[in-house]
């Protein structure tokens, strides 16, 4: 058994009691066992599936070191959802289909299926971004009406890097009528979807379009009066008639919810929405008290990347958006309540521990560059952890940041107003910057000299004195600017936390998806995100697991480990790169997907070495990695503590939202952005690329690879357009997935 496979079962021990291990022999010191169950010799060796082929060689291929070479010297990339043998999908809802009054909107990503009854129930799902390159293309064809794209280019060709101020031009200017209707389109294309789904006969699940399915856009209450509500100190702020910044005049209401990324399921049947990159859309920066900069700082712009600035043309105050969106699918009329004291930031998934007699603890993770761990602890006791009743929990309570100590301990800090300032040293950030709070022109300035830490903190005592207003006020401010406060009290940067998963002993596990640096956001702390290998920062992935000390919810102190599991096998990674949303089934077993950027999806490496003889970054390699992937870790039986590729999805895709059926019939996969770069894939379009690889020992090869260009998923026929969709895969047997 390998020392990476041992490590693995290690971490995992505390909470996926599984497998009996002989002892652990390291550097000639015998370690004690670690996992605990069914002796070896009653358990089967083989795993319930023929792992797909990727084109990077694993140890888990069944390829033999000898063979490695010539069975990966050619590899062939298809666009589609490529399962192991016995395995298929249907499509369960895809971009444009009719949901309620509106339609199935773009760029699916997290999901819940919440169960009425066995075999069915309210599929909840999240809508993140635009892609514009295939949204433009096949807009008109999909939705079935024109979008003024042309004009829109034409527009901001002629305004340059600087955008469209729609915000500022007059009612009465045609560009602006012609922005806002574009705007609105994309917005509609965001927010969430509520479907009512059946599973069939045949084991397909089918939709039954109840009173129930509906869309909560991007656009809610812009026209239709379906705002959104909101609870918490924040609140005080949204009132407000005037303030330093923009206020919109709306009150409590909020237009729309957007960027809705990853999510979390509560024990009482809602659903939690994460809004993530709100600084595409709106200005995140906000003022000491609060308010909002002008929606001008955000200006509108379609490129190749996106849309930006989508925000701009309607006067969306960005301090509404960036927060915790929950839903009761089962209520028709709930278009959502976005609860403030979970705070504001780039949220991603959500880890909700509810358990009678504790306090309801709230786990989420911004995905920034330097992005922090956040916890929300109720006020109240929870009473009946599947009453509906717990929503009201978090009306009143308090937020905290994780603070992670290099010795594997660490403390929640509180986003409150006598929280001391005491920022982290630049030199501990993998980029050697932080952002903290500007005083007192607002929004956030960066901070390269640990020099300049010392004059911040002789400025500003505590968190109170970086806000302004009453008591509430300044409580609703913090949260607001929830990832510059936290800065600032000196919780620990992160390396992109993207979900945030509970074990069913309280472990909380949290992937850790890139350690690279950024120059605007941050970078994570060196000391506590270290690359295996040595150098100074990793870009593919670790996965932390978090303690409560007492396993109580409200604990202010924990215990925490860490594991890098992404990177090549030759370094001691699994085969795969930047390890995002997890899901632990109904057996205890751990299911992954990945989430590399889509312009370095089959990036052709034909050589480690650049022409001056640098290094290829550990960003490009990813090259190597081919399409995003999907894979499961058995926690139980011989092959505990493998890492086995299950799927890969269709060209620049990535696979999100896994979600396990209760009776591991079905596993439901988000397929978000196929065709993301390359648009439509024209007559079958794909070209021949090569591979500087490298097998399971470090021995380089060359790999002569094909690659599709453009995506036609899931029509699967020439020219079909890429859509967005939602797939639930299983046995073609009927018998459980593992």
């Amino acid at each position: 058994m390998s020392l990476k496979r041992r490590h693995f079962l290690m971490f995992m021990g505390a909470s996926a009691g599984s497998l009996a291990l002989q002892p652990l022999v390291q550097n000639g010191q015998k370690l004690s066992p670690v996992l605990e169950g069914a002796p070896a010799a009653a358990q089967s060796t083989s795993i319930p599936f023929v792992p797909v082929k990727g084109p990077m060689p694993v140890e888990t291929d069944g390829v033999s070191l000898t063979r490695q070479i010539a069975q990966y010297s050619t590899y062939v990339v298809k666009d589609d959802v490529v399962l192991p043998p016995g395995y298929t999908y249907d499509v369960v809802a895809a971009w444009g289909d009719r949901v309620g009054d509106s339609r199935f909107g773009y760029n699916n990503d997290y999901i819940s299926l919440i169960e009425t009854a066995p075999g069915e129930g309210f599929l909840v799902v999240n809508h993140e971004y635009i892609s514009s390159v295939p949204w433009n293309e096949t807009f008109q064809q999909v939705i079935g009406k024109p979008l003024p794209v042309a004009e829109i280019q034409a527009a901001v060709t002629a305004a340059g890097d600087a955008g469209i101020n729609a915000f500022a031009l007059p009612d009465s200017d045609p560009l602006k009528a012609t922005i806002a209707q574009y705007c609105e389109e994309a917005l509609i294309d965001l927010g969430m979807s509520v479907i009512s789904v059946r599973r069939d006969a045949s084991g397909k699940w089918v939709r039954t379009n109840s009173r129930n399915d509906r869309r909560i856009t991007g656009a809610s209450g812009l026209k239709d009066g379906r705002y959104l509500k909101t609870t918490g100190p924040a609140v005080t702020i949204f009132r407000k008639r005037s303030g330093q910044g923009y206020v919109d005049t709306l009150g409590d209401k909020v237009i729309g919810t957007f960027n809705n990324c990853s999510g979390g399921t509560t024990p009482w049947g809602t659903v939690f929405s994460g809004e993530e990159n709100i600084q595409d859309f709106v200005p995140e920066a906000v003022f000491a008290d609060g308010t909002s900069f002008d929606p001008g700082k955000k200006a509108f712009t379609v490129n190749n990347e996106g849309v930006d600035g989508t925000g701009n043309v309607f006067g969306l105050a960005g301090n509404k958006y960036g927060w915790a969106v929950e839903v009761d699918p089962s209520n028709p009329n709930d278009y959502g309540t976005k609860h403030t004291w979970l705070g504001r930031y780039r949220h991603e998934g959500f880890g909700i521990r509810a358990v009678a007699g504790q306090k309801l603890a709230v786990y989420s993770g911004c995905d920034r560059r330097g992005g922090h761990l956040y916890k929300f602890v109720s006020d109240g006791t929870v009473r009946d952890p599947k009453s509906k009743s717990n929503s009201r929990l978090m009306e009143n309570g308090m937020l905290y940041a994780a603070k992670f100590n290099p010795d594997g301990t660490g403390r929640w800090i509180a986003l409150k107003a006598d929280t001391p300032v005491d920022p982290e040293l630049p030199s501990v950030h993998v980029g050697g910057m932080i952002n903290l709070p500007n005083r007192p022109d607002g929004g956030f300035s960066k901070v390269t000299d640990d020099g300049a830490i010392a004059a911040y903190k002789s400025q500003f005592k505590t968190l109170g004195d970086l806000y302004v207003g009453n008591a509430e006020e300044k409580q609703g401010a913090i949260l607001i600017d929830a990832h510059y406060a936290a800065n600032a009290a000196g919780a620990t940067c992160t390396a992109r936390p993207e979900d945030t998963d509970l074990a069913a002993d309280g472990t909380l596990f949290i992937a850790f998806t890139s350690g690279s640096p950024s120059g605007s956001d941050g970078s994570p702390n060196k000391l506590v995100f270290k690359a295996p290998t040595g150098e100074s920062q990793w870009e593919y992935g670790w996965i932390v697991k978090l303690m409560e000390d007492g396993n109580n919810t409200a604990a202010m102190t924990f215990k925490w480990d860490v594991m890098a599991l992404g990177g090549e096998p030759a370094d001691g990674g699994f085969g795969f790169a930047n390890p995002d949303n997890l899901e632990f089934d109904a057996k205890g077993n751990l299911w992954m997907v990945t989430d590399m950027s889509t312009d370095k999806h089959n990036k052709e490496i034909a050589s480690r070495i650049k022409s001056d003889g640098s290094k290829v970054s550990q960003s490009d390699l990813r090259g190597l990695y081919g399409n995003n992937s999907v894979w499961y870790f058995p926690m139980s039986g011989a092959n505990v503590g493998e890492a086995y590729l299950f799927a890969y999805g269709p060209m620049e895709c990535e696979m999100t939202g896994p979600f396990v059926t209760s009776d591991m019939k079905s596993f439901f996969l988000a397929v978000q952005h196929p065709g993301e770069i390359g648009g439509v894939r024209k007559q079958m379009k794909s070209e021949t690329r090569k591979f500087a690889m490298r097998t399971t020992d470090g021995k380089e090869f060359e790999q002569t690879r094909e690659v599709p260009i453009g995506s036609n998923w899931p029509g699967n026929q020439p020219n079909d357009p890429p859509k967005p969709a939602v797939i639930a895969i299983r046995r073609i047997s009927g018998s459980p997935l593992v």
